[in-house]
């Protein structure tokens, strides 16, 4: 797994070391991104399907993105999932040097890339995909 760590919106720290055993998608976006808030929804639905089956989800913010815009996007959307912030960018160089926006990776439960989508995730893909995934123990 590309290790990051991460700066959550709450304040605190989340490192990929602490995402191992879980099925992750990682998905980069912006508050400004179309693209990016039509897919939200389904991120969150996603989210509450498969979390309890030992998935997580981590959605990074873009380097321009203020803490404060990002703040009031989570909160006005009600995200269920964690959410983090990438102030200087070496989350995005990490997992691939995303330029763009949206990006998803999916990890498996030993942080291996298994997918990476440029734009909306293939909903019915990443749903088999998640299926496949949270199976193997």
């Amino acid at each position: 797994m590309p290790y990051v760590r991460f700066a959550t919106l709450g304040g605190g720290t989340l490192s990929t070391d602490e995402l191992r055993g879980k099925v992750v998608l990682v998905n980069f976006w912006a508050t400004w991104c179309t693209s990016c808030i039509k897919e939200m929804p389904k991120m969150a639905q996603t989210y509450r399907k498969y979390a309890p089956r030992g998935y997580e989800m981590v959605a990074v913010a873009v380097q321009s993105d203020s803490p404060k815009q990002v703040s009031e996007f989570v909160q006005r959307r009600a995200l269920p999932f964690k959410v983090a912030l990438d102030t200087t960018g070496e989350a995005a160089r990490t997992f691939g040097d995303v330029r763009a926006t949206p990006v998803s990776v999916l990890l498996d439960r030993e942080g291996r890339i298994v997918k990476r989508w440029v734009g909306e995730p293939d909903w019915a893909e990443l749903h088999a995909d998640l299926e496949k995934l949270l199976q193997v123990l």
